[in-house]
Order: C-alpha cells, then structure tokens, then sequence
C-alpha cells in the first residue's frame, strides 16, 4: 500500500498559515508529499518554509494563480487538482494549509488506508474536526461548522477536487474548469475513522486574520468587489467574545509546539462572554438562528446535525 499526502498553497508565511506544521504532521507515515506551490508575494516565504523541511519525500510543482480563468473559489480546487494529479500512492492524503493532524493518529490512519486499500467501494475516508477560533484553547462546535470532511481519497482519474476544495466529488469526463457542476457528479463512497483534523485556520494575530480574509474573499468575489466590500471595515477581524466558545481540553499536536509558542495577541482578544464592541457585525454561528440551531442539536438531538454540509455517502465496515 502506498500512500501519498498533497496540498496547494500561496504567500502561506505572509497570511501566517503553519504549512509547514501541516506537511510535518502526516509526513512519517506517507511515502511522498505533494505541494502545489504557487505564485507567491516577494515578501513571502513559503518555499523556504517547505524547503526547511529537508525531505526528500516533499516534490514542490511550481503553479500560477489564474481567478479570471477559475473564479468564485474554484482556483483552490484547480490547484489541489494539480498537486493531486502529481500523486502516484494507491491513497491521497489531502492536507490543507490550515490543517494538522495529531501524532497519535497516525497508526489508526495508516491502518485504515492498509484494511481497506483493497475494498474498492470505499472511495474516501472521513474525518472528525476540531475548528479552533481566535487562540489555541477555544473552538467552535456549533451549528454551521462542518463536522467531518472527506481528507483522503482513492487514487482515480473520476475523483476531483470540488468546488472551493473543501471536499472531493467523482466526476466522469470532468471538463478541468467547472468545478462547481452539480449534474453528473457522484458523492463519494467514504468510511468514517476515529481521528481528528485540527483546523487552526481561524487563528491568527487579528491584523492577518482580516488580510487572510480577503485574500479568501478575492479567490471568491474577485479583487474589485472585495475592495468595496473592505473599504469601510477595520484592519483587523473582531473575533467577538471567546467566552461563549467551547473550550478545548485536549492537546495539540507535537508539531505545533513552536508555531503556537508565536501567540502574542491575548491582549487583543475578549474572553469573556459579553460583547464589548456593541456594533460589532455578528459572525454566522453568533447569529439568533444558528444559536438556537446550536441549542437544539447539542441539547435535545446528542449532538446530531440538522442539514448541514454532507457531501459523502456514509458506508460502514
């Protein structure tokens, strides 16, 4: 069995994502590591970051952003297209640049990709995850934040990246430009495993959080309309009162130990649980609605989501 890890990324040091973190945190298990570099700012570093790894495992494919010709978000998907079609393993382990995979899941991965490498059914195999929100002891656990998503794959010529890269679908006779199709596209089959994504892209100095935000919004809306969306807002995102979060008991991966050692903004966060700048526009899951939606399914249904993103057909094994 040989299993293969990928990503995309861009101007990752500049917008403060731990690529570096996210490569390390699978690369022991993995026979190689694909990355999807692309064209980063003069003032970024993410090549050295990668290239610090010395790992003759790591192959970087140079790549060139193009949003007129993959706009609303599919850029992301065409680009871990890219890095996904550079992989030769039977599995493909994606990793995107925010995410970080604990050490002690790496047996009980590993030996799901071994069981089941011959079953092919199973097309993908699912995760758990952790969505931490403005430092590394509070995450989000309400409605409206996935809960699992699909991380590995089969290796096979239907399987693309999908719409924003949040999620793969089998697509025959895919077209390499819209990934956002619905008709003639094929969930996949997945098997869920008992491990964890910890998803840190919600953690950043506020000042780079607001900067990852429209660089995110600009894949997605495009460079004019992020200008006049951000034209009046502050240089720095709001992550509103930590206090009403869920606090994280765990421990975070080895890996993280240095990137987290960084955190230098507590005193730019309130933790508390009232609201200390009044007009403050509301995030999604603050929202009356998604409060109450929270409510219901952590209270009344043990945790069971109602709708909510699921693009994948559960299987059991």
């Amino acid at each position: 069995m040989r299993l293969s890890g990928f990503t995309m990324v861009k101007n990752a040091t500049k917008l403060y994502y731990p690529i570096r973190e996210a490569i390390l945190s699978i690369l022991p298990i993995v026979d190689e590591f694909v990355v999807a570099l692309g064209d980063c700012d003069p003032d970024d570093r993410t090549r050295e970051a990668i290239e610090s790894i010395r790992s003759d495992k790591i192959k970087i494919i140079d790549t060139v952003w193009d949003l007129k010709t993959y706009p609303n978000g599919t850029e992301n998907a065409h680009q871990t297209n890219i890095a996904k079609n550079h992989c030769s393993g039977d599995w493909l382990f994606y990793l995107q640049a925010d995410e970080v995979i604990h050490e002690k899941y790496l047996p009980i991965i590993k030996n799901y990709c071994e069981e089941l490498v011959d079953d092919q059914e199973v097309e993908g195999l699912l995760f758990n995850y952790i969505h931490f929100w403005g430092d590394y002891e509070h995450h989000q656990n309400g409605h409206g934040w996935y809960k699992n998503e699909i991380r590995i794959i089969r290796k096979h010529p239907d399987i693309h990246s999908w719409e924003s890269a949040q999620s793969f679908r089998r697509i025959p006779d895919f077209d390499g430009k819209n990934y956002r199709q619905q008709e003639g596209t094929f969930k996949l089959k997945v098997v869920k495993i008992p491990a964890y994504v910890y998803h840190y892209g919600w953690v950043r100095p506020p000042h780079l959080m607001q900067n990852k935000k429209k660089a995110l919004d600009t894949i997605h809306k495009g460079k004019e309309k992020v200008a006049d969306l951000y034209k009046n807002q502050k240089d720095y995102f709001d992550y509103g009162p930590l206090g009403n979060c869920a606090v994280f008991k765990g421990t975070h991966p080895e890996v993280m130990k240095d990137f987290i050692k960084k955190f230098d903004w507590a005193d730019q966060l309130n933790f508390s649980k009232k609201e200390i700048h009044p007009n403050r526009k509301k995030q999604k899951h603050e929202k009356l609605k998604y409060r109450l939606l929270t409510w219901l399914e952590q209270k009344l249904l043990g945790g069971r989501e109602i709708g909510g993103f699921k693009n994948y057909v559960l299987i059991k094994r």
